[in-house]
């Protein structure tokens, strides 16, 4: 079991992914602080990645909630719409503006503000990243913003691992394909159902418990040897 003063902020823990992660995380023994788009509550905290201010605010509350001193960031948050490009100029950079906010920069803020918090107390810690196999292999011709936003993930992990794994900053990056959750399930429907189940070795998509016992193995089972390492979780649909 890890330290029972272990505390971990985990993005977009409402539902899907983040929800599975953060109570897999408190089997464990973890404390969590959860964040959502809009949902206060305990330990819960309500902010909203389209605006600049929004990580910061995130992570100073979260802070003082956990009485100082957070051990594991977990990126979970994310925005998947579709963003043809037939759509007129201003609407597509606005998407693709509000995708990469929320699905790389505000990762990218989250991740500096507990970098710095680290090597300000030596005490090392954890960054878990749940990026997408669309970060290796691209997406649908309407989500260009989506997997240039997860390849960013990606290329900004392992730049973390390489410069501060001496320091005992481990970064660790999972990259699911197709999920059941309901972002994807709208996904789904957009590409044609249960045909694309296809394209899945496997025979269908994962369960939102099983990103979560790998962002689990990472955020506290893990060797440190195996920082800067990216595990694939999308049944064989793509394998590199």
């Amino acid at each position: 079991m890890p330290d029972p003063s272990t505390t971990a902020l985990v993005t977009g823990s409402s539902r899907g992914i983040g929800a599975a992660i953060a109570e897999a995380l408190r089997n464990r023994g973890v404390r969590v602080i959860g964040h959502s788009t809009r949902m206060d509550g305990e330990d819960m905290i309500a902010a909203d990645f389209a605006e600049p201010v929004a990580p910061q605010m995130l992570w100073e509350e979260a802070l003082d909630m956990a009485g100082g001193h957070i051990d594991i960031l977990i990126n979970n948050a994310g925005l998947f719409e579709a963003n043809p490009i037939d759509v007129s100029d201003i609407q597509w950079l606005d998407s693709w503006e509000d995708t990469l906010r929320i699905n790389l920069t505000s990762a990218a803020q989250l991740t500096r503000f507990a970098v710095k918090h680290w090597l300000a107390e030596d005490t090392g810690g954890r960054v878990v990243h749940i990026a997408s196999r669309a970060g290796h292999r691209g997406d649908s011709p309407d989500h260009w913003h989506y997997a240039a936003a997860k390849g960013g993930m990606l290329a900004m992990h392992k730049t973390i691992a390489r410069q501060y794994a001496a320091e005992g900053i481990m970064s660790y990056a999972i990259t699911p394909g197709f999920t059941d959750t309901a972002m994807a399930g709208d996904y789904l429907a957009s590409r044609g159902g249960s045909g694309i189940l296809a394209d899945i070795p496997l025979g269908r998509v994962a369960a939102p418990e099983e990103i979560a016992a790998i962002a689990v193995f990472c955020a506290l089972d893990a060797p440190e040897s195996m920082t800067g390492a990216t595990l694939d979780a999308n049944g064989a649909s793509y394998v590199r």
